[in-house]
């Protein structure tokens, strides 16, 4: 549907993606869902060789300096490939944000740059045992001593853990502090004292080194703080913006291709000597499926030109927000619809379906489940139509008796 958006850069950099997908191998991919890979980082080196790691960052440490507009179509590309590979590769815009605006030039020579070259891998950690949609509930902590941080605590369900050379880790400086204000953000390299614990059997999004990690007595030197000391809410709140971003985004790629799918399967499948999208019951989900994801797709693209433009973060936050529930639910709906179009054998792995449903139910879960998403959404809109004046006409007024005051009754 963006098609007539797109100028001629983004038509190009669309079909260097779509290139660049069309070559991943389908066995590895089938290797991956069967876990005999754990981690494919052949695939980072082939997305660097074509220098399509990190669009979005300077062409001094390696990117390309595009915007948001750009990355999102490179990312719905992305997205028609496994859960896992689109989230591999979307982890380094997810840890090149913190890197790239709050970290110092000397990290960024030393950790951006051969990330973008996929020289290293990375590897973001804020999950704990104790809290998923509680961030600041983080019981991890790292206590200066000299010229380093002594970090202790564990975190779960870091995608990348198996194969990250470093890690980005929230841990709090300060325990004493509100919690807001007690995290800090560190680079922490795989080494002495960090263990990952074991790979976790997933429903879906596999092959992509899920794990735990235990931290134990982690010397962490004090040049890998990014940032300053208890400024980790505000990288962490910045982090979102790429984490839900990419996250909606993909979740586009794999609904379109599942629409696909079931559409060319409908017009070769025949019942009662009629094709099966003859029938209303067929055809009306797919004229559902690609109005949702033509919306979907519209409130992307349109958050990413918002924050691109640096517009009001209160509304570019709740646009992000809007996109990473909207779309991948949406998503979520039409893998779901295209099941029930190829019936029975949908849910056979004769068609990747059942593996695309499997993956897409992770994407209402991480970075922020549909529910968190609903909790910013309703408070940054009652924040911004509570307390700007009225811009518009008085609507309210015009009903009949709108001057009986009496009558607005409120407590």
């Amino acid at each position: 549907m963006i098609e007539a958006m797109l100028n001629d850069g983004q038509k190009r950099l669309r079909d260097e993606v779509r290139a660049f997908v069309k070559d991943v191998p389908r066995q590895l991919i089938l290797d991956m869902d069967a876990e005999k890979v754990t981690y494919p980082r052949q695939y980072l080196q082939d997305a660097a060789e074509r220098n399509l790691l990190g669009l979005r960052f300077s062409p001094g440490h390696g990117g390309r300096g595009l915007t948001w507009q750009d990355e999102v179509i490179a990312l719905e590309e992305i997205g028609t490939l496994p859960a896992s590979l689109a989230c591999l590769y979307s982890l380094v815009s997810i840890c090149g944000e913190a890197l790239a605006v709050f970290g110092t030039e000397a990290q960024r020579r030393q950790y951006l740059e051969p990330t973008l070259r996929a020289e290293l891998t990375c590897a973001e950690a804020l999950t704990e045992p104790r809290g998923g949609s509680d961030f600041f509930g983080a019981t991890s902590i790292a206590r200066r001593d000299g010229d380093h941080y002594v970090l202790n605590g564990q975190k779960r369900f870091v995608v990348g853990a198996e194969g990250a050379d470093y890690f980005l880790v929230y841990a709090k400086t300060d325990p004493d502090a509100p919690s807001r204000q007690s995290l800090s953000m560190f680079i922490v390299e795989k080494g002495a004292g960090v263990e990952v614990k074991h790979l976790y059997g997933l429903l879906g999004t596999r092959g992509g080194g899920a794990g735990r990690i235990l931290f134990r007595d982690v010397r962490v030197p004090a040049d890998n703080l990014v940032g300053s000391e208890g400024q980790g809410a505000e990288i962490f709140y910045r982090m979102m913006i790429p984490e839900r971003m990419t996250s909606a985004a993909g979740a586009l790629g794999t609904a379109r291709s599942a629409l696909e799918i079931a559409a060319r399967y409908s017009d070769r499948r025949k019942a009662f000597d009629h094709k099966i999208r003859d029938f209303q019951a067929v055809s009306f989900k797919v004229a559902d499926s690609i109005t949702t994801l033509d919306a979907a797709s519209s409130l992307v693209h349109t958050t990413a030109v918002t924050i691109d433009q640096g517009i009001d973060p209160s509304l570019a936050r709740r646009m992000v927000s809007e996109c990473k529930k909207f779309a991948t639910e949406t998503g979520w709906d039409i893998i779901n619809d295209a099941m029930q179009i190829l019936g029975g054998i949908g849910y056979t792995n004769v068609y990747p379906i059942e593996r695309m449903l499997r993956d897409a139910r992770l994407s209402m879960i991480w970075t922020g489940t549909s529910q968190v998403m609903n909790l910013i959404i309703q408070h940054e809109y009652y924040r911004d139509v509570l307390s700007r004046a009225r811009e518009t006409r008085d609507v309210e007024a015009d009903a009949l008796e709108a001057d009986q005051t009496e009558e607005k009754v409120y407590e």
